[in-house]
């Protein structure tokens, strides 16, 4: 919420313009931030076993990795900067790259949290970071800094987020180093690695494609059109993987009850979801224009197509963590490998078209991949697609139906104001008393798990 309200006052300060330039700077600093992990955060969660000599070893070679792709991005800066023919491009880079080396401080610190599910310490070193950053943000937008308040903002949140994590987390490195379980954890980890890898690159190409074939206020608004549907998703569902993926590893060898629990995640999370993001696309011109103002309405189709994108989230992540936890790497690594072979073609017939049809093709690509990631599913957990789909259409026909009562709303000419103050209740009305007239399971789940909570 604090980062969401802050993304909203900041983009009230700024032009379109130094966002679209912050968006592609942070393009290279995202595929590299993919190094810092190498998938061995995640091996020291699903390893059984994992020891002081196993975090420790990943910690100093984590660091090394960090060292050696902020140098690279020193000297590529006036490299990028000639690409894009824009020089601004050389400070900023070798600025934002400060995060990589920062976040090799922090991945084993996270590693640690989620093997010991100790998670109120992700809490309040992501509150700490946003508050503070956004003080400093704020402060320079004002001040007239412009692009340099969203990359003081950037690189101080996630120093801040590190240094509490430092201070409230107990684990520290020991001086001790074995390649010989190194070598173990990046046999589990390289496939992960290769997999992000992809996955980043492929979001990424969207961003530094348009960056260069359109212009910066082009990408600025199909970034600001991803941010806060992606930001709300983002929330619930790193909520819910953290705890998901060491739960499942922990039970790793009970396939019916990883099969449960990649149910219950894939119901549960889309029935929030959906009216969350079909609300969202239904308020959306009214919103926008009442918040960040006239300025950033293009980005309104743009926020629409990625709503319906990431309403199916939950089906990629819960599959995608029961595939992991089972510590099939291997097959994690085909499955993202197919998916961005048909991205790519995707995207390469729809780039010369329009940015439109670009977001277009991503949410094309989105479908695919949802049947692509529960396709090993079917065989692993007996759990196939068809009955996921059939899991979770309910809640999105509901969502549905909400979302095109909340979007009829405008044409009745009222204010933003007003106009939201009869959407965001109408719409939860529809999906609350849907939900109770329809008996969907899913409501009643919740319903009990309030119910025991009071108790």
């Amino acid at each position: 919420m604090v980062s969401f309200l802050v993304s909203i006052v900041l983009a009230r300060l700024l032009l379109p313009e130094d966002y679209g330039v912050i968006a592609l700077v942070t393009v290279f600093t995202s595929i590299l931030q993919v190094f810092v992990d190498s998938g061995l955060g995640t091996a020291l969660v699903q390893k059984k076993n994992a020891d002081e000599v196993d975090f420790s070893s990943v910690f100093y070679f984590n660091v090394l990795v960090c060292l050696t792709l902020y140098a690279g991005m020193f000297v590529a800066a006036p490299a990028i900067a000639k690409f894009y023919d824009n020089p601004i491009y050389i400070p900023l880079v070798r600025v934002l790259s400060l995060t990589l080396v920062i976040s090799g401080l922090k991945n084993i610190q996270q590693a640690y949290v989620s093997r010991h599910m100790i998670f109120k310490r992700f809490f309040f070193s992501t509150l700490g970071g946003t508050i503070a950053s956004a003080i400093l943000g704020i402060v320079m937008a004002y001040a007239g800094f412009g692009v340099w308040a969203l990359a003081a903002q950037y690189v101080s949140n996630t120093a801040i987020d590190t240094l509490i994590l430092w201070i409230t987390v107990p684990w520290r490195p020991k001086k001790r180093f074995s390649w010989t379980k190194l070598k173990a954890l990046l046999s589990y980890g390289w496939k992960l690695l290769v997999s992000a890898l992809l996955d980043t690159g492929y979001t990424s190409l969207w961003n530094l494609l348009i960056g260069k074939v359109y212009s910066s206020a082009d990408l600025s608004f199909y970034d600001q059109g991803s941010k806060y549907p992606k930001a709300i998703i983002g929330t619930i569902s790193n909520s819910i993987d953290s705890v998901l993926l060491p739960t499942m590893s922990i039970v790793q060898d009970d396939r019916a009850q990883i099969k449960s629990m990649t149910r219950r995640s894939i119901v549960t999370s889309v029935y929030v979801m959906a009216p969350l993001m079909m609300g969202l696309a239904g308020c959306a011109e009214p919103l926008v224009s009442l918040i960040l103002t006239d300025k950033w309405l293009p980005c309104v189709p743009y926020m629409r197509i990625f709503c319906i994108t990431y309403m199916f989230w939950p089906v990629h992540s819960a599959n995608l963590n029961a595939i992991k936890a089972m510590g099939r790497s291997d097959l994690f690594l085909r499955l993202e490998i197919l998916k961005k072979i048909i991205g790519i073609g995707l995207l390469l017939c729809t780039m010369r078209i329009s940015v439109m049809a670009m977001a277009c093709s991503l949410l094309i690509s989105s479908v695919t991949s949802q049947i692509i990631n529960s396709y090993p599913n079917w065989k692993l957990l007996n759990y196939r697609y068809l009955e996921q789909l059939r899991d979770i259409l309910p809640s999105i026909l509901l969502a549905v139906i909400m979302a095109a009562a909340v979007g009829a709303v405008p044409l009745l000419g009222y204010g933003n104001v007003l106009t939201l103050c009869i959407q965001i209740p109408l719409g939860a009305v529809i999906y609350v008393a849907g939900s109770a007239i329809f008996r969907l399971e899913s409501f009643r789940y919740l319903l009990n798990m309030i119910e025991d909570r009071r108790r």
